[in-house]
C-alpha cells in the first residue's frame, strides 16, 4: 500500500475508533501511526486498541507506528460549595491549601509545588487560560490574587503557570506506571508531557531503556525557552499548540511552530503538528477553509505528520477527517510552490560521511532518472538524514528489524519494507531493487539510488552510495560472484 504524499498522518484512537473496521479503514484512508492517549481508557483499553492495530498490520503486511502519549502532572483546583462560582474582574481571590470547599473568595490548589514557585506578579491561568489571575502575595501555603480577566471556573479547572519553571517532574507516578505499561505491550514512540527541561527527557529515556523512542511535547515556555537543549535528548518533537496558545499570547504561536518544525528537520528528527488541526470535523463531515489552511501550512513548513486529535478519537467522522487530512498532503505536495518552499528551507549538513552520503543520493537521484533512494537501516538514523534532504523521489527504508521499520513509519517520506538480513552488498542491491519494483516504486528499466553501511547489520555505518539498475540481470553480470 504506498501513500501518494510524503507528510504521516498520525490518528489517535478512542471511543469512536476503537473497532477492528474503524481502525483499518482509518489505516486504509491514509493514517501512518495511531496514537494511543494514556489520558483516557483503562489499561485493557489501550491493550485492546493496541491488539487490534497490529492485527491490521498483519493483515495488510505493512508496518505500523504506535504512538503512546503519556498524560504529564495534571494541575488542578479543588472543588465549590455551589459547583462553580463567577469571578469578577479586579476582585480578590485567594489560592491555597485548605482542602474545604471554596467559595467566592477562594479555593484549595492542592499543589504546594506551584506555591513554592510562584512569587509576586507571576500570572496564574484557570480554565484553559479563560480565566486569569495575577499573584499579589504569596507564601508556602497561599496566594493572594487580584482577577485581570473574570468568568467563571468550577470544579477541579485545570491551572497553567506559564511563567515560571515548576519544581515538577515530566513523568507522575501513574506516567511511570503507564509508560511501563505500554513498552511492555511493544508501542514504538512514546510522548512526554509537561517537558521543561532536558532532564525530563532523560528520566523518559532511563525507563524506557530503548524499549520506545522518546517524542518530547513542547507545550510549556520552558520547554520553548529550552528547545534546543530538549530536542538534543529527544528522538522526535510535537508541536503541541493548544497548551502553547494558552501558556502564550495565541498570536505568538505560528512563529515558534516554525522555529520548532525547522530545528527537528535540520536535527534529522521527527516533528508532528498537533491539536485542533480539523476541529471542525468531530462533529461535522467537512472542515472549515481555515483549518485546511492550517493544515497545509504544517506541510508547507516540512512537518513530518500532521495530527487528528478528537477529530479520530471521539468524532462523528473519524474516516473521513484522515481522508481529508490525506486529501490535503496530496493537494500540496502537488503544489510547485511547495517544492521551492522546501527546498528554500533545506538545511546543509555536512557533518559526517553519513551527511554527505544522503546529500549526494538525493542530488543523484534528483538529475539523473533515479525512481527512489532505497536506504538499509539499522536505527532508521540514516532514513532521518535521507528526508532532511525531502528529495523529490521516494524513500525506501529497507531494514531486518521491524521495530525500526514501524517507528520510521513517522519520518516524512519514509516507505518502510522489512528485509532479510543481508551479509555482502551485492546480496543488499539485489533486496532492495526487489523491493523498489514489488512495491511499485520502479520497473525493470528503470534505476534506484541505494545507501548502506559496510559492515552490515551495524549502527552508523552508512558508507556506501550506488546507483544501481532494476534489471537483476544487468547487476548479476556487473557484480559477479
Amino acid at each position: 500500500m504506498r501513500r501518494l504524499r510524503n507528510v504521516k498522518i498520525v490518528a489517535t484512537l478512542g471511543p469512536a475508533s476503537s473497532d477492528y473496521k474503524t481502525i483499518r479503514g482509518l489505516f486504509e484512508a491514509g493514517a501512518d501511526v495511531f496514537r494511543l492517549n494514556m489520558s483516557h481508557g483503562t489499561h485493557d483499553d489501550i491493550r485492546a486498541r493496541h491488539a487490534i492495530i497490529r492485527q491490521v498490520e498483519a493483515d495488510t503486511g505493512r508496518p505500523i507506528a504506535i504512538l503512546a502519549d503519556l498524560q504529564g502532572p495534571k494541575l488542578r483546583l479543588g472543588t465549590f460549595v455551589a459547583g462553580a462560582v463567577e469571578l469578577e474582574d479586579g476582585a480578590k481571590f485567594r489560592l491555597d491549601l485548605d482542602p474545604a470547599p471554596g467559595e467566592d473568595h477562594r479555593v484549595q490548589l492542592p499543589h504546594p509545588e506551584i506555591f513554592a514557585a510562584l512569587e509576586p506578579g507571576t500570572t496564574l491561568l484557570v480554565n484553559d487560560g479563560k480565566t486569569r489571575l495575577k499573584v499579589d502575595v504569596c507564601g508556602t501555603d497561599f496566594a493572594d490574587c487580584t482577577v485581570i480577566v473574570g468568568g467563571m471556573i468550577s470544579n477541579r479547572k485545570g491551572v497553567n503557570v506559564p511563567d515560571v519553571v515548576l519544581p515538577l517532574a515530566a513523568l507522575s507516578e501513574k506516567d511511570k506506571v503507564d509508560l511501563e505499561f505500554a513498552c511492555q505491550i511493544g508501542v514504538d514512540w512514546l510522548a512526554l508531557s509537561f517537558v521543561q527541561r532536558p532532564e525530563d527527557v532523560l528520566e523518559a529515556r532511563r525507563l524506557a531503556k530503548g524499549r520506545a523512542a522518546v517524542l518530547s511535547k513542547i507545550e510549556k515556555p520552558a520547554a520553548v525557552k529550552a528547545y534546543d537543549e530538549i530536542l538534543a535528548v529527544s528522538d522526535g518533537i510535537m508541536v503541541a499548540r493548544g497548551d502553547l496558545g494558552v501558556e502564550l499570547p495565541v498570536y505568538s504561536v505560528p512563529p515558534i511552530q516554525k522555529r520548532l518544525v525547522r530545528g527537528a528537520r535540520a536535527a534529522a528528527k521527527p516533528v508532528i503538528v498537533a491539536t485542533q488541526m480539523l476541529e471542525s470535523m468531530i462533529e461535522n463531515p467537512m472542515p472549515t477553509r481555515a483549518e485546511v489552511s492550517d493544515v497545509a501550512t504544517a506541510i508547507y513548513e516540512g512537518a513530518d505528520a500532521v495530527m487528528l486529535s478528537a477529530e479520530s478519537a471521539a468524532g462523528k467522522f473519524p474516516i473521513e477527517a484522515v481522508q481529508t487530512m490525506n486529501n490535503v498532503a496530496i493537494s500540496v505536495e502537488s503544489d510547485p510552490t511547495y517544492r521551492s518552499v522546501i527546498e528554500a528551507s533545506r538545511v546543509v549538513a555536512r557533518a559526517s560521511v553519513a551527511d554527505g552520503i544522503v546529500a549526494a543520493a538525493r542530488e543523484i537521484a534528483e538529475s539523473a532518472n533515479i525512481k527512489a533512494i532505497c536506504v538499509f537501516t539499522q536505527s532508521g538514523n540514516t532514513v532521518g538524514l535521507v528526508a532532511r534532504e525531502r528529495p523529490r523521489v521516494p524513500i525506501i527504508a529497507l531494514t531486518p528489524l521491524i521495530e525500526t521499520a514501524r517507528r520510521s513509519c513517522l519520518t516524512w517520506g519514509a516507505h518502510c519494507c522489512i528485509t532479510e538480513e543481508q551479509e555482502r552488498f551485492k546480496g543488499a542491491v539485489i533486496s532492495a531493487v526487489r523491493a523498489a519494483r514489488s512495491e511499485g516504486f520502479a520497473q525493470e528499466t528503470d534505476q534506484i539510488v541505494l545507501t548502506a553501511g559496510v559492515p552490515f547489520n551495524v549502527q552508523g555505518t552508512t558508507n556506501i552510495l550506488r546507483v544501481a539498475p532494476c534489471d537483476e540481470r544487468l547487476i548479476y553480470r556487473a557484480d559477479p560472484e
